[in-house]
């Protein structure tokens, strides 16, 4: 058995910002990218993984936020869900046509594939 790839604990992840399939390859991606993280699923505003440890846990989240994706760990994904504003128009994802009222003319708006 190869021991630098073992996995010790499953996570769910709530992730804010996806809105379609390419934000899931995207995601997926990512979370690939990790040393030491098993993709289990990702679906729009979720993710399981497995981890060697909290630490890497940690690393998941944290390459998550750095492609755009805000992340926690969630006992109940389908609380956590439903926190981030819908967004319409532009795009698969609203790209930056998507702006909400209040952002600066012309901001790239947060999170996202497109956003």
């Amino acid at each position: 058995m190869n021991t630098t790839t073992q996995t010790t604990g499953t996570t769910t992840l709530a992730i804010d910002g996806m809105t379609c399939g390419h934000c899931v390859q995207a995601v997926t991606k990512a979370l690939s990218a990790v040393s030491g993280v098993k993709v289990r699923s990702v679906a729009v505003g979720s993710a399981v993984i497995e981890t060697v440890d909290g630490w890497t846990t940690g690393k998941a989240v944290a390459a998550l936020d750095e492609a755009g994706y805000p992340a926690r760990a969630a006992a109940d994904v389908s609380v956590t869900v439903a926190a981030s504003p819908a967004r319409s128009g532009g795009g698969c994802c609203g790209g930056a046509k998507n702006a909400m009222p209040g952002d600066a003319p012309g901001a790239k708006t947060t999170g996202g594939c497109c956003g």
